[in-house]
């Protein structure tokens, strides 16, 4: 199985981007799905490759997500209501796509 991880990047390059995680460690990542970013832009990397830009707060999200998954690979209890504030206080909602067409407006 392959996660997802958002990286910001800290330096263009071409082809490829310098990004940096949330924890500070920095990888050389392909930026030839999405192309040349600039600074300070978010991407979701799969295996050393971007394959989607995120605005910050999807990419924040998405990091508490996996903070919350390795607290529970270590055994810990994750401190949901921290780490999934924007699922806390809001009823589960299906995509649009899985909604029964007649049961709309």
């Amino acid at each position: 199985m392959c996660i997802g991880r958002p990286l910001c990047v800290v330096e263009a390059r071409e082809f490829s981007a310098l990004c940096a995680g949330a924890n500070g460690a920095q990888e050389i990542v392909d930026m030839s799905l999405v192309g040349q970013q600039p600074v300070g832009t978010w991407v979701l990397v799969f295996l050393g490759n971007a394959r989607t830009v995120l605005d910050p707060d999807e990419a924040q999200r998405i990091g508490d997500a996996l903070a919350a998954l390795d607290d529970v690979m270590r055994g810990e209890t994750p401190d949901v209501e921290r780490l999934f504030a924007d699922l806390v206080s809001r009823e589960p909602q299906l995509p649009d796509h899985l909604c029964d067409p007649t049961a709309l407006p």
